[in-house]
C-alpha cells in the first residue's frame, strides 16, 4: 500500500495538558477531532504512536508522515508524547495551574500508563477502532493498556525493539542502571549550564553527537534540542530510573490473553532487549507473530530508519486493513 501522491503531508501539531502534564501531540491526516460520536464523517481506525524514551513527538514526525503516506492517507496517524517530556511553549507551563490533581506521580512509569488512556478516553470516540505502534518502553505501556482498559478496541498491537522484560539485566540496562538510579541528580547542572547557548550551538552539538550515521533524520536534530531543558531531562530520566525497578518480568498473561493482536519485532544487535530475549519469547509463544530484524536497525529506528520502518509495517497490516 501506497501513495502516489506528491502533495505535503498534512501534519497537525498540537501543545496540550493531559493529566495536568504538557503534552506534544502530532497528526497527520485530516481528522483532528475524533471524539464526537454523532460525526458520520469519522475514520473507522486511528493509528497511534506509544513513544520509547525519550517520549518525544518529533522523533516520529517523519515515521507517522511515511505511515500515513503508506496507508493512502486513508487513516489518521497519531503520536503522543509522554507527559513532561516536551519542552511547553512559550506561556505554556509543565503542569497546569489548577487545583485538582488529575493523576498522581503522571511523570512517573505508571503515570504514562494512565495518561495514554486519558488521553483516548477524552480525543477518541469509543466507536473507533485502533492500531497501536508502540516502541521500546512504549510497548510495555501499551501492553498495560490493553491489560488495564479491555474495553479497547484494538485490531493490532505493533510491538518495536519491545522492552518488556529484565531491563536492568539487558546489556544497556547494566550500564544504566546505577546511573539512572543513583546520579542522574548529578546530570541536571550541566543540562542547566548547557540550556544558556543559543539555539544553533544546540544543534550542532546534537549533530556532533550523531556524527557516526550515515544519514539522519533533520527532526531528530530539532527534537533533540528538547534535551537542553532540565524539566525534560529531569521527567525523561526520572521515568527511565522506574524503568530499570519495574520493567522485570515479562507479562505473559496479558500476551496471551491478545497473542492474536500482537506483533512483536526484535533487533539483532539490540542492547536493550537482547536476542536471546526474543528466542526465549518466540519458545514461549511458538504461535505468535514475533519477528527478528533481518535488516540491521538500531533500536532508536527513529534517527535514521523511519521511513523503512513504517514501509514494513503498512505491508504487514495490508490483511487486517482490507477485512475492515
Amino acid at each position: 500500500m501506497r501513495s502516489g501522491s506528491e502533495e505535503p503531508v498534512p501534519l497537525h501539531e498540537e501543545f496540550i495538558y493531559c493529566c495536568g502534564a504538557a503534552t506534544h501531540v502530532l497528526k497527520c491526516g485530516p481528522w483532528r477531532d475524533l471524539s464526537k460520536d454523532e460525526s458520520k464523517n469519522l475514520p473507522r481506525l486511528l493509528f497511534m504512536i506509544i513513544p520509547g524514551n525519550p517520549g518525544l513527538a518529533g522523533y516520529y514526525r517523519t515515521f507517522i508522515q511515511a505511515l500515513y503516506c503508506g496507508l493512502n492517507q486513508q487513516y489518521p496517524v497519531w503520536v503522543v508524547s509522554h507527559a513532561g517530556h516536551c519542552k511547553p511553549p512559550s506561556g505554556m507551563e509543565m503542569t497546569e495551574d489548577t487545583d485538582i490533581k488529575e493523576l498522581e506521580d503522571v511523570f512517573g512509569l505508571n503515570g504514562q500508563v494512565e495518561h495514554k488512556l486519558n488521553f483516548l478516553r477524552k480525543n477518541v470516540s469509543k466507536d473507533i477502532k485502533l492500531v497501536l505502534i508502540a516502541h521500546s518502553i512504549g510497548c510495555y505501556i501499551t501492553l498495560e493498556m490493553m491489560k488495564r482498559a479491555s474495553e479497547l478496541q484494538v485490531l493490532r498491537s505493533v510491538l518495536l525493539f519491545p522492552t518488556i522484560e529484565r531491563m536492568a539485566q539487558s546489556p544497556q540496562g547494566k550500564l544504566m542502571t546505577p546511573l539512572l538510579c543513583k546520579l542522574r541528580y548529578a546530570l541536571y547542572m550541566p543540562v542547566y549550564l548547557l540550556s544558556f547557548l543559543p539555539e544553533g550551538v544546540k544543534a550542532s552539538l546534537v549533530r556532533f553527537a550523531l556524527r557516526g550515521m550515515k544519514t539522519c533524520d533533520e527532526s531528530s536534530i530539532t527534537t533533540s534540542i528538547n534535551l537542553f531543558s532540565v524539566d525534560c531531562v529531569a521527567n525523561i530520566l526520572y521515568m527511565a530510573s522506574q524503568e530499570m525497578i519495574k520493567v522485570v518480568e515479562r507479562d505473559s498473561t496479558t500476551i496471551k490473553q491478545n497473542l492474536k493482536k500482537l506483533i512483536f519485532y526484535y533487533g539483532t544487535g539490540d542492547s536493550w532487549c537482547p536476542q536471546h530475549y526474543y528466542d526465549e519469547i518466540k519458545m514461549d509463544f511458538p504461535d505468535g507473530d514475533i519477528r527478528l530484524c533481518e535488516k540491521g536497525l538500531r533500536h532508536a529506528f527513529v534517527l535514521d530508519a523511519s521511513k523503512e520502518m513504517a514501509a514494513m509495517i503498512t505491508d504487514w497490516l495490508q490483511d487486517d486493513l482490507t477485512k475492515l
